[in-house]
């Protein structure tokens, strides 16, 4: 059957065909869609773990006992899951173990824009990179081959724009794959270090028989075409140099990246008289190639910033060209910056705090980021996951030492706290920082598309489940359940009095705001007729409603005005305007 899917669902399917038992996610744009399909194919057991880390250990613990696993999550979300993932380069596997990087070229979701391929060098691991989405659903089932017949786990490494583009897919049924025999090895599982030793002695062999398969793969293909220029790619880059060189240069298209073909390489390079290398980010593929004593040019004309389209492409190698050609817009197109959602649960939040002008607020991965946009302009640092409270911790220590008086207020949500927030807490606690620790609790993964996490009583496969309390959790680790505040962020007076009580304490301290994003569907229309709306006479044009920060609050044409559309009757600006200028329709 053909169909058009993302590489996302393309991934989701192949694995599905592959005979796939387990998989194991953290959400994470741009590899969120992977798991959400998955979960809709009821042969395949579907998990959002707490973080990646635990995501992959599910994986490797079901590869281990025989099952096909696979773990997703985006580049960053590697990093996390880092340490297990070269120790099973050591252990290899039993059933097909693949770990899914979904890359960030251009930063559209993340933080940073790292090059994941370098683990795969760096751990020693197989990695294929598809072109498209049938190369997804083709790729994925080979990754689960070669898995097994290896004994590695693999690397299977798209972006955003893989992940994310629609093409042509024809689909399969799926093979059932019985759960291969569980055999107790501690030598081979046990990475005690003289465990691991051997290992590392039988890694080399491994890596040998990858490097002849690297060699003889048609994932490593040439194209011929026409004149003299040859092009080294992958991923998404392929089809990108394509449109731009078209039939005048021939190709060598590479899908297995790790270990690269050194004398499929060479031939190639032989066999034309200028060899350029067009890639996403870093040198990988480039500094590979100079290696082996091969010119070739690529990183002198490439931008290492951004991803690359053809335009970039051909602007880089065809600057003549790329002058006259292209296509305009003929339209001034208004910026649109981030900003929190009309009606976020999070907005009185940072309104009330950032009346504070001594206090400094460590900022964390998800919507409540978007604090540091103005006028809020609150978060005073991003780093990753977790971090709001761990570097919370540490600035407060440097405030002690330095003898100053900002008070740390660490800004966290729900999810992210059960993914990397725990350990800070307890951190904080018995190392006795003195900060308030701020948990935005939306009841959902809010920035990934509404996801369920511990907190949401849900599993992703729809299964009711325990629901972890948060105030018992904090009073669990050890928070005085005195210095635990549970309010409601769109009553900004209680959520004012929960800031001054946490901004005088002396002790850890914890604010845990609780009401669902304002996007669920089931909140959406509870609220459908909650609109507020201005009263002209008593508008004096403040615009103190205006620091809220809310889009659904405008000031044009001399008035204050509040957009239907958008409003969903939070009531935040009506609490603010000093002369009550502003009421919810039907109150």
């Amino acid at each position: 059957m053909k169909k058009i899917m993302t590489g996302n669902e393309a991934i989701a399917r192949g694995a599905w065909e592959a005979g796939l038992h387990v998989a194991a996610a953290y959400p994470g744009t741009p590899s969120t869609e992977i798991l959400e399909n998955l979960s809709e194919y009821k042969d395949v057991y579907s998990e959002w773990a707490t973080n990646e880390k635990v995501a992959l250990e599910v994986a490797a613990g079901a590869s281990m006992a025989g099952a096909r696993a696979l773990a997703t999550m985006k580049h960053v979300g590697l990093n996390v899951a880092a340490d297990p993932l070269f120790t099973l380069a050591y252990t290899g596997v039993n059933g097909g173990l693949v770990v899914v990087s979904a890359d960030d070229p251009g930063l559209f979701s993340s933080q940073n824009e790292q090059d994941n391929r370098f683990y795969a060098s760096h751990a020693k691991l197989a990695m294929l990179e598809p072109s498209d989405s049938q190369e997804c659903l083709d790729f994925i089932k080979e990754a689960f081959e070669i898995s097994e017949k290896f004994d590695t786990p693999v690397l299977f490494r798209v972006s955003t724009r893989i992940c994310h583009s629609k093409t042509l897919v024809t689909t399969g049924e799926r093979t059932e794959i019985a759960v291969r025999p569980y055999e107790k090895n501690s030598a081979k599982y046990v990475m005690a270090p003289a465990n691991a030793k051997r290992r590392k002695y039988l890694m080399e062999e491994r890596i040998a028989e990858l490097k002849a398969f690297s060699e003889a793969t048609p994932l490593n293909r040439v194209e011929r075409g026409g004149g003299s220029v040859g092009i080294i790619t992958s991923g998404i880059s392929y089809n990108h140099a394509k449109e731009v060189f078209g039939e005048d240069a021939s190709y060598l298209k590479l899908g297995f990246t790790w270990p690269l073909p050194e004398n499929k390489i060479r031939d190639f390079a032989a066999s034309v008289d200028t060899i350029y290398v067009i890639e996403e980010n870093e040198p990988y593929i480039e500094d590979f190639v100079k290696a082996l004593g091969i010119a070739c040019v690529g990183r002198e004309k490439l931008p290492w910033v951004d991803e690359l389209t053809p335009e970039v492409i051909r602007r880089a190698f065809f600057p003549e060209a790329a002058e006259k050609g292209g296509y305009a817009i003929d339209a001034n197109i208004p910026p649109r910056p981030p900003v929190l959602c009309a009606g976020c649960t999070h907005r009185g939040f940072f309104y009330e705090v950032g009346k504070y002008k001594d206090i400094v607020v460590t900022g964390d991965i998800g919507c409540y980021t978007l604090g540091m946009v103005p006028p809020l302009s609150v978060t005073d640092s991003v780093i990753c996951m977790g971090a709001g409270v761990s570097a919370g911790i540490g600035f407060r220590k440097a405030v002690e030492i330095a003898g100053r008086r900002e008070k740390v207020f660490a800004v966290i949500g729900d999810s992210t706290f059960f993914h990397s927030g725990i350990t800070g807490l307890i951190d904080a606690i018995v190392n006795k920082a003195p900060i308030v620790i701020n948990i935005l609790d939306n009841r959902i993964t809010a920035m990934t598309g509404h996801q369920e996490n511990p907190g949401t009583g849900r599993t992703l496969m729809g299964e009711p489940t325990h629901q972890v309390d948060l105030r018992a959790l904090c009073v669990a680790c050890g928070v005085k359940e005195e210095n635990v505040r549970l309010i409601d962020p769109y009553d900004l007076a209680a959520t004012r009095a929960a800031v001054k009580a946490g901004y005088e304490a002396t002790e850890p301290f914890v604010i845990i705001t609780t009401s669902p994003c304002a996007l669920i569907k089931e909140v959406i229309k509870k609220r459908a007729n909650m609109k507020c709306v201005v009263d002209e006479e008593k508008c004096v044009k403040c615009k103190l409603c205006l620091k809220a920060g809310c889009p659904a609050v405008n000031f044009r044409g001399g008035r204050v005005y509040i957009d239907r559309a958008s409003c969903n009757g939070c009531t935040v600006c009506m609490q603010i305007c000093p002369k009550k200028a502003i009421s919810r329709e039907g109150e």
